[in-house]
């Protein structure tokens, strides 16, 4: 097992080299995350060892369990949340993770916003639009390029939370084999981080978390600034 993630990581850091070169893009514009979600501390151990130093999680009780489980961590190791979070575990997101990239509600960026406040903190943070108008997604509807005006009011509210420091964009968009449906979307999250960077001068978004194991290729080239790959990687997760 050690020898296959260890295979796996360099292979799609390979693919990540080689489109970046395909798609005029700097190297180091493109992070990694590992998304390690449902897997236990020996295989994210031998990840790290492979040269991970984002890590994606989903569940901040788990996150947090697991982090207590090593004896060593590497000091520039970062763990991102990417998952849907409820505002009841607020508090275990400012704790134990260095960025979070599904902030998904204004009630969320209040608490968030108050809680960081009492520990006088800050937190990196991208704000999760759904593109493709899935109902079983989360995030801002933004499918409809139409009514992104009317996510304006919102927007305001959450870029007023001082302890929140809004880097960029995360989507999950709709499953498909096709790349060229993949990049439609894609290219939307990136038109939707300029018209938001043009309502909003005072900000500087730079960042775009999209691209999962099997479209992250078309992910590179609309500029994606991280991509989050998970089975590729890791392989199945834990029941």
């Amino acid at each position: 097992m050690e020898l296959s993630i260890d295979k796996n990581y360099k292979k799609v850091m390979e693919n990540i080299d080689s489109y970046c070169q395909l798609y005029n893009r700097e190297r180091e514009s493109v992070k990694l995350i590992v998304v390690t979600k449902s897997q236990p501390s020996e295989k994210i151990e031998q990840v790290i060892s492979a040269g991970a130093r984002y890590l994606g999680e989903n569940y901040p009780e788990e996150t947090r369990e697991k982090k207590n489980e090593f004896v060593y961590l590497p000091e520039d190791l970062e763990w991102h949340m990417i998952g849907h979070l409820q505002s009841r575990k607020s508090q275990l997101v400012i704790n134990e993770f260095t960025m979070m990239h599904s902030l998904d509600s204004v009630k969320l960026a209040k608490r968030l916003d108050h809680q960081l406040s009492n520990v006088g903190k800050k937190l990196p943070v991208l704000l999760q639009f759904n593109v493709g108008g899935e109902d079983s997604k989360y995030g801002w509807d933004a499918s409809d390029k139409n009514n992104w005006s009317s996510l304006m009011d919102e927007m305001v509210e959450v870029i007023n939370c001082s302890n929140l420091n809004v880097q960029g964009l995360m989507t999950m968009p709709p499953f498909t084999t096709k790349e060229t449906e993949s990049r439609i979307y894609f290219r939307k999250l990136r038109d939707l981080g300029d018209y938001l960077q043009s309502k909003f001068p005072e900000l500087s978004i730079c960042e775009y978390s999209m691209g999962t194991s099997h479209d992250f290729k078309m992910a590179i080239a609309e500029g994606a600034t991280m991509i989050r790959i998970g089975t590729a990687i890791m392989g199945s997760r834990e029941k």
